[in-house]
């Protein structure tokens, strides 16, 4: 190449790296410094961002500083599309925070300048909040509305606002006291941990109230005499949303109570430290609708405004710059009957073992009674429990058997024993030698003979036991119900001995509480129970009224099969004849079979089925207790975990509810 190309060529270059320079006109790197800000709001934390005239370690300590009051609620921010004047330039950002439901929306302008080859962000407070002055921060107000109640039957309270006290140490009147000894002293007499108490009284504010226990007002025996004994102590009056009875249908009402650290977090700002909220149970699946929400109102102020400045202000010298009125929240309504769900505790009140007692109305589902008795230590046993349901699920076996072409008069035999590969069943102790042999299937039923039930199964395959299940509403979903619950698992596929302990309701099967009185619910009915607990579902994000998948608690070593996921209602649903027939054979249970004893309790007559299913390891085994039972217009189970047999054990429980409940 010669000289003079080389030259041609080296202008050429300089005149287009010249252009594409003219070309750049900043415009790129201002947009970056935009978006960064943009993001690094969002997060609240500029520490990274480099700013003119002002240190980016002070510019965060203020950012945080100005938004204290709103942790831990964060804003989304995006910058808008830029303005360029030589090396200086400007972009809206866009801010939006959430509050519950309320959303908070504002636009600044934040300012950038160029400082050699560097876009910096001018620091203004502005630019976080408009019109926000150097020496001001935000303040957030939040007042809650009165929580909803939750009703039962005919709209009755339930859950509603009751006078309580608050006890504790008022620290301004404990004058010269020993603040360790008054803690002391106020732990004992109202039953909390003295040395804790102690320690937060220590590490409260001079000023505070520092609570030790809230007491119901209706039947407290703590006195207000012996409170104020002790220097410093108040009992402070209230009201709080509370069931009737600390016991009451707790274990499916839930409870109220301030949030802990991992539902504010959850909440996404509809909850703050000291917000009540739901707590287990209907509260807090229905939390939304019965909180309703909170009024909110964000302030501008100086730094270093008092609370006693602003009151004693002829006019507030804040500046308000957001505000949402509150909203209240939904009553929950229920089907529960308070009457029958207190005699339903009452009943259970001194059995010992995890127990339930279910009531229903068949002809509506209406759910009116889900009592866990004091030894299922608050887990709820009645709609949540897994448990092989033993010889009730000989309901489900005779509807296959109908299905077959078995009536009530149909003969079976009904041997001692029966083998199957290897391992021996037999009927219950006591069995008795009359009804051996062949017997008619009502016999046996009302008897419960093992193995006349275990020698059908080669006619009653494993996959019509769970048709016939499904039939009478179990192990599918039950979208009316309104809350958690397992309402039963039958596998579909099942052989040898596990087939043979499905005829007797073992093996695999699950049931629950709920579950065993909806297949009762279904014979008095003459269709599938479809239980309905909650009424109005909408306001609140509902359960499909089926399965979590979770077993009870370590404390309730119930089941050792693994519960299948309940599946849509299909086949052939029970039919009135059939259930007809099942009311036949669940009639000589009381009138010939095991539940004799049924046959006092007056009015309607009773129907019913006992059960026992053994579980565990131990020899002999634990069992699980288990009746249902149909009463005019009501479907009952009662179940008592290590209870020994059906008939001893639950049945009298149940002749105590069904007589009281007349």
């Amino acid at each position: 190449m010669g000289k003079k190309s080389i030259v041609a060529v080296a202008v050429a270059a300089l005149i287009l790296g010249t252009s594409l320079v003219a070309c750049d006109d900043g415009r790129s790197g201002a947009e970056a410094a935009a978006a960064e800000l943009a993001i690094a709001v969002s997060g609240l934390d500029i520490s990274s961002v480099e700013f003119d005239g002002k240190d980016a370690a002070a510019a965060n300590d203020q950012l945080k500083s100005v938004f204290a009051a709103l942790d831990p609620q964060k804003p989304s921010v995006a910058a808008g599309e830029l303005t360029l004047d030589g090396d200086n330039a400007s972009a809206p950002l866009n801010y939006t925070w959430t509050f519950g439901e309320a959303e908070w929306k504002y636009t600044v302008s934040a300012r950038f300048k160029k400082s050699g080859d560097k876009w910096l962000t001018v620091w203004d407070p502005a630019t976080l909040v408009p019109g926000l002055a150097d020496s001001e921060v935000l303040s957030k107000g939040a007042q809650s509305p009165p929580r909803a109640d939750i009703l039962g039957a005919g709209d009755v309270p339930l859950v509603t606002y009751r006078p309580v006290v608050n006890v504790g140490i008022d620290k301004p009147q404990l004058g010269s006291a020993d603040p360790a000894d008054s803690a002391g002293k106020v732990a004992a007499l109202v039953g909390v941990d003295p040395a804790v108490y102690a320690e937060q009284v220590k590490a409260s504010g001079a000023e505070a109230f520092v609570p030790a226990i809230t007491l119901r007002e209706e039947g407290r025996t703590i006195t207000n005499e012996q409170i104020a004994a002790i220097p410093g102590a108040r009992a402070i009056p209230a009201t709080m949303p509370l069931a009737p009875t600390r016991s009451f249908a707790r274990a499916v009402l839930g409870s109220v109570g301030e949030a802990t650290a991992e539902q504010i977090e959850e909440s996404e700002g509809a909850l703050a430290a000291g917000d009540l909220t739901g707590i287990g149970g209907l509260q807090q699946q229905y939390d939304e609708q019965l909180r309703g929400s909170d009024a909110v109102v964000i302030r501008a102020q100086r730094a270093d405004l008092t609370r006693e400045q602003i009151q004693s202000s002829a006019t507030d010298p804040r500046r308000v710059l957001f505000e949402v009125e509150p909203t209240s929240g939904t009553p929950l309504k229920t089907t529960l009957d308070p009457r029958l769900q207190t005699l339903a505790e009452d009943t259970l009140a001194k059995v010992g073992p995890a127990s339930a007692i279910v009531a229903l109305r068949p002809s509506t589902g209406a759910v009116l009674a889900v009592a866990s008795g004091p030894g299922s230590n608050g887990y709820n046993t009645a709609m949540l429990g897994q448990y092989a349901p033993g010889s009730i699920f000989k309901m489900v076996d005779s509807l296959a058997m109908f299905r077959n072409g078995l009536t009530p008069e149909s003969k079976v035999e009904c041997t001692p024993t029966l083998t199957v590969d290897g391992r021996t069943f037999k009927n219950a102790e006591g069995y008795p030698e009359g009804s051996l042999g062949s017997v008619t299937l009502r016999d046996a039923f009302a008897h419960s003979c093992n193995t006349a039930f275990i020698a059908a199964r080669d006619k009653v395959p494993q996959g019509q036991l769970e048709s016939a299940a499904m039939a009478m509403g179990l192990a599918v979903e039950a979208p009316t119900l309104g809350a958690e619950a397992f309402l039963g698992s039958v596998p579909g596929e099942a052989s040898g001995t596990e087939h043979a302990a499905s005829m007797i309701g073992q093996g695999k099967i699950l049931l629950s509480p709920l579950a065993a009185a909806m297949m009762a619910g279904s014979v008095a009915k003459g269709a599938p129970v479809a239980p309905q607990l909650v009424l109005n579902p909408d306001g609140g994000e509902a359960a499909a009224g089926t399965t979590s998948g979770s077993t009870a608690p370590a404390a309730q070593p119930s089941a050792t099969a693994t519960a299948e996921a309940p599946a849509p209602a299909s086949g052939q649903p029970i039919t009135a004849q059939e259930a007809a027939s099942l009311a036949d054979m669940m009639r000589a249970v009381v009138t010939s079979g095991h539940a004799g004893f049924l046959s006092s309790v007056p009015g309607a007559p009773v129907g019913a089925k006992t059960g026992t299913a053994e579980f565990g390891n131990e020899v002999p085994p634990k069992t699980h207790a288990w009746i249902v039972a149909v009463h005019g217009d009501l479907a009952v189970a009662v179940f008592v975990e290590d209870g020994g047999l059906g008939a001893t054990t639950s049945g009298p429980l149940l002749k105590e509810f069904l007589t009281a409940a007349g």
